[in-house]
């Protein structure tokens, strides 16, 4: 086992920390906010050193301007991004809806979100943006050498080795957001490398535990966002409901921690409780325990080393009940295996383009609920693998990224002409 980056844990990060939210009017974006202003009130504390400070740098949004504004007039950061230069949910549509006096940059687009991770103001980078479209954030932050809050599992996914490379070049720093990777994060925190035998992920199941493939030939978008545990966005709910996040998840935790498959588990746990264990070579098996809320990992990676107190209520295991764990139906959720096949055959980018187009079908009642595997796996049939591309330079990274999106791009549009 090897980790993504450095961990600076005789260094830790100077105080103020300057943050650039990338995806703040989604879901986790809305979290580290919340995060950020009960810090900003008192509500929480750290464990020790002395009284730091957050700043907000740069919030980065798609087109939702209403709350991206309301956001904006609340914290004041120096530059605003969002996806459209112009039209409704453009530039000049975002300054009507700012206070009068509060005149900050605004860019757009892919371009503009790349730049905003490079800026001198910006020590962590959030990256929370959904799907593909955050690795470019990404990758610039690891460019720059920053400290990036990694929520955006797809990043990982599409370019798992290329940021390995470019953290070990830069020095930048990578911290896992995402709730079960941060629990293995703490769990592993102390350990020896040569300590780990095992990783084990833990997926609540989602809406459909339990179900028969025929009792989900009819399931329609407002059945599937019904998730039993998390409030997500629609795009990872569904994701939970096919069981695709955690095959994301697992191609995410053998990039992260330089692990084979072979020794990443999956453990459905109908309670979310348990947010993840780690098997070490003695037998013991480490746990992280916590109620279902997403501050709490933002929250570690926002204050690492460090700990904020108090970012969530605490969990009373006499009241929560048994805790149950048991093997996922792969049969009638094949998703997980699809994600296990990319890995292995480098498919992992056609992975993530054919389910990111066959969800927002699905979304639209374009296709069904059970069409989601069969393009996904439609499209790995018909694809060839390649080697994840690594860079020593900038330069390089450049290119290796633009054939990423080349064949994201592609398989796109064949996942879009796809008929059942």
């Amino acid at each position: 086992m090897r980790y993504i980056s450095r961990l600076p844990f005789d260094h830790p990060l100077p105080w103020p920390r300057s943050i650039a939210l990338m995806g703040s009017t989604g879901s986790i974006g809305s979290s580290t906010l919340r995060v950020l202003d009960a810090w900003e009130k008192g509500r929480l504390s750290r464990t020790r050193g002395d009284a730091g400070e957050f700043r907000v740098s740069a919030l980065a949004g798609g087109r939702n301007i209403k709350l991206l504004a309301e956001q904006a007039e609340r914290w004041r950061p120096p530059v605003l991004a969002l996806r459209d230069k112009e039209g409704e949910y453009g530039i000049d549509a975002l300054k009507k809806l700012l206070p009068s006096g509060y005149r900050p940059d605004i860019v757009a687009g892919p371009e503009g979100f790349a730049a905003i991770p490079a800026r001198d103001d910006v020590d962590i980078v959030l990256s929370a943006q959904v799907g593909a479209a955050g690795l470019g954030a990404t990758v610039s932050a690891a460019e720059a050498g920053k400290v990036i809050c990694l929520a955006n599992k797809e990043s990982l996914v599409l370019a798992g080795p290329l940021l390995r490379s470019i953290c070990e070049r830069t020095g930048a720093l990578i911290l896992p957001v995402d709730s079960e990777h941060n629990a293995l994060f703490q769990c592993m925190t102390g350990r020896r490398a040569e300590e780990i035998r095992s990783l084990i992920l833990t997926a609540s199941g989602g809406p459909f535990r339990g179900r028969t493939r025929e009792e989900l030939k009819n399931v329609r978008p407002e059945h599937a966002l019904r998730h039993p545990n998390w409030s997500m966005g629609a795009k990872i709910t569904i994701d939970s409901a096919t069981l695709m996040n955690k095959g994301l998840e697992v191609i995410e935790a053998c990039y992260l921690y330089d692990m084979p498959q072979s020794e990443v588990q999956v453990a459905v746990h109908p309670q979310s409780v348990v947010h993840s264990l780690v098997e070490l070579k003695d037998g013991a098996v480490m746990a992280q325990l916590a109620v279902p809320d997403m501050r709490l990992p933002i929250a570690a990676c926002l204050a690492w080393p460090f700990m904020l107190e108090d970012a969530i209520p605490r969990l009373n295991l006499l009241a929560c009940g048994p805790l149950g764990f048991e093997a996922p139906d792969t049969e009638v959720f094949p998703c997980l295996d699809l994600a296990r096949r990319a890995l292995d055959e480098g498919k992992t980018v056609e992975l993530n383009a054919a389910n990111e187009i066959a969800v927002e079908r699905f979304l639209k009642n374009d296709i069904a609920f059970l069409d989601i595997p069969d393009l996904v796996h439609t499209i790995l049939e018909a694809c060839s693998g390649f080697e994840p591309p690594l860079a020593d330079t900038p330069a390089q990274t450049r290119s290796a990224l633009d054939g990423i999106l080349a064949r994201d791009s592609h398989t796109r549009q064949q996942a879009a002409a796809w008929r059942a």
